[in-house]
């Protein structure tokens, strides 16, 4: 979330695709069911080899193809978790610091 000029939170565009998901599946089919390289698969259809390989290692995990590779439902867990982890650090510390403030205003004698 990005704080606009108004004040107020508004949600961040998410990029837009430069190659359609169809093109995409296409080639990850042919990858597959023909067993040519990627690289070859990617140039027959305009592709970027590294844009498909990417797509093509994505669809593997999702499948259970490539269990070293964690999966698309995997990813966003990491993504929510890594958000939630911040947001409680950062609550600890504003906590962190009330309490500071509110011990040195219960015991003004009391050293800092």
């Amino acid at each position: 979330m990005i704080a606009g000029l108004s004040g107020g939170r508004r949600s961040v565009m998410p990029r837009s695709r430069k190659y359609p998901v169809e093109l995409l599946e296409r080639a990850t089919r042919v990858v597959f069911e023909s067993g040519r390289p990627i690289a070859h698969v990617a140039a027959d259809l305009g592709l970027p080899s590294e844009t498909l390989r990417k797509y093509v290692r994505q669809v593997e995990a999702n499948e259970g193809r490539r269990p070293d590779l964690p999966t698309a439902e995997e990813r966003e867990e990491i993504k929510r978790l890594r958000q939630e982890n911040f947001e409680l650090r950062r609550a600890n510390e504003i906590l962190k610091a009330a309490s500071v403030f509110f011990a040195g205003e219960l015991d003004p004698h009391r050293p800092k």
